[in-house]
């Protein structure tokens, strides 16, 4: 048997696995990846308010109660689950950052459960997936739906943008649906149920649910074709070995946190709650006023809504409140909608765009607002030049991230009224018109996609502000996933400007 030695934080382990390649392989179990999901509980509105309003008790913490391997071993042994829970070195590592380092946060997280589990647990049902896997959100994004990754990954399910528009979810400059419980929950159960038609293994699935299954796929070749979690460890990227092995402590902490002294903490969260459907304008503000809810928890009740609009006009959109509010609602919803409109919505903009805001914020009072519809070769330089404005104004009133943005997106420009005329007619000139205002020339890249030699695919050029999303919808029965796995791509679904990407052609 080959010998890896695992450094855990100030600790040298030696664990017996046919992992290794080498006669010693050298890991370090990270657990900062579980620290920083868990201190990202503390920057969510019902947790301060909880830490303010619950009366705490003043006794000594418990002490922090550790237990030999073995009753670990038997413990997780006990636990019915579909998802294979072995215990090793590396998982007492995190269980441990539950059980000892994090619980006071890991108390909190318990609380929050009792909002989230239901929800999830009803949702995974419809779709026959294992109730077990509800795990995956503690560590995911610690129960947080506003919880937003380094990489920009984000919700409950901490989805990328592109994997989050291949799954149905709504993200534009008003609604990111990433961060709607339910919704993402819906998402994220489609999403499983597509990877575990692929692995048919539900550690792999788990894993891929992290990295996507490009890396997964990797792995698997890199590892000699073996299928297991396990087997293929050390080939994972360093985020994702540390995922399974979450998981697994997770599921332990959650079932065992009574053993370890640890108790859930009430979170001052409205576990009662019921949604309507809304089919006007409303913005959040004038329901806290008229019906006497404070702004933060309709936030928090309702964080998919980014600008603070419920945009039901264009479709109609759910709203949660709490239920003790919902029947008051209901009835004085005109009085609702009717207060101060003229400060929230513009009627002069009666006109714009169904799927554009018509709020607009104290920052651009004054100023003249033009709708511009982004061409193919567009990027937010060429339109900033345009109109001569910053790119970070752009950004800013379209609440763009990263210059991303997508042909017949609606961009909301602000301009000098006195200006107004000069600007209007910019939408409706030809890229080269629109170069000769600005005395630039009118060069446009050649965008035309390539045929490959095999007549079974071609290939797709990468453009400015595609997504895989975007992508898919132009070849009849390709989708995003289809393009994520024949390229290779990680559940992030990064491309870049140029890159081909290999699309199978319809037959």
């Amino acid at each position: 048997m080959r010998k890896l030695i695992i450094l855990l934080p100030g600790i040298l382990l030696y664990y017996t696995s046919a992992l290794a390649v080498n006669d010693t392989i050298i890991i370090k179990a990270d657990s900062e990846f579980i620290e920083r999901q868990l201190d990202s509980l503390t920057h969510i509105w019902y947790i301060e308010k909880m830490l303010q309003d619950t009366d705490m008790p003043d006794n000594e913490p418990e002490p922090v109660v550790e237990f030999p391997d073995s009753v670990y071993r038997e413990r997780l042994h006990n636990i019915h689950s579909v998802v294979n829970l072995p215990y090793n070195n590396i998982v007492r590592n995190y269980i441990h950052v539950y059980t000892g380092k994090k619980r006071d946060k890991f108390e909190i997280m318990l609380g929050l459960r009792e909002y989230y589990f239901p929800m999830i647990e009803d949702i995974f049902d419809t779709y026959g997936l294992p109730a077990e896997l509800k795990y995956m959100a503690v560590i995911e994004s610690a129960l947080n739906p506003n919880a937003v990754s380094r990489v920009g990954a984000t919700g409950l399910w901490q989805f990328m943008y592109s994997t989050g528009r291949a799954y149905g979810l709504t993200i534009n400059s008003l609604v990111d649906e990433r961060r709607d419980p339910v919704k993402s929950t819906h998402a994220a159960a489609s999403y499983l149920k597509d990877l575990y038609g692929i692995y048919n293994d539900w550690g792999l699935v788990i894993a891929a649910f992290n990295c996507g299954p490009g890396n997964v796929n990797k792995a698997i070749r890199r590892s000699g074709n073996r299928k297991d979690y396990w087997e293929i460890y050390y080939r994972l990227p360093r985020e994702t070995r540390g995922y399974l092995p979450g998981y697994i402590a997770a599921t332990y902490a959650m079932t065992y946190h009574k053993e370890h002294n640890i108790r859930p903490v009430p979170v001052n969260f409205p576990v009662a709650t019921d949604t309507v459907m809304i089919t006007r304008d409303i913005h959040l503000e004038q329901i806290s006023t008229v019906m006497n809810i404070t702004l933060a928890e309709l936030r928090a009740l309702n964080p998919q809504y980014r600008a603070l609009i419920v945009p039901g006009k264009s479709k109609p959109m759910a709203l949660t409140l709490p239920i003790k509010h919902l029947g008051d609602f209901i009835t004085l919803q005109d009085s609702v909608a009717a207060y101060r409109i003229e400060h929230y919505f513009n009627p002069e903009l009666k006109n714009a765009s169904p799927t554009q805001s018509t709020y607009i914020p104290p920052s651009i009072n004054g100023k003249t607002k033009l709708i511009y519809t982004v061409k193919e070769g567009d990027n937010l330089g060429y339109i900033a030049s345009w109109y001569n404005v910053g790119v970070s104004d752009l950004r800013y009133w379209n609440n763009i991230y990263r210059n991303l943005i997508r042909i017949n997106q609606k961009l909301a420009i602000y301009v000098d009224p006195s200006k107004k005329d000069y600007y209007e007619v910019v939408d409706k000139l030809s890229f080269a018109e629109k170069q000769a205002r600005i005395g630039k020339p009118a060069t446009v890249q050649n965008q035309a996609d390539e045929e490959t030699t095999d007549p079974g695919f071609i290939y797709h050029t990468v453009r400015y502000g595609d997504t895989v999303w975007d992508i898919a919808k132009k070849y009849s029965g390709v989708s995003a996933t289809d393009i994520l796995n024949l390229n290779g791509l990680g559940r992030s679904g990064n491309i870049k400007v140029g890159q081909k990407l290999k699309i199978k052609r319809s037959s």
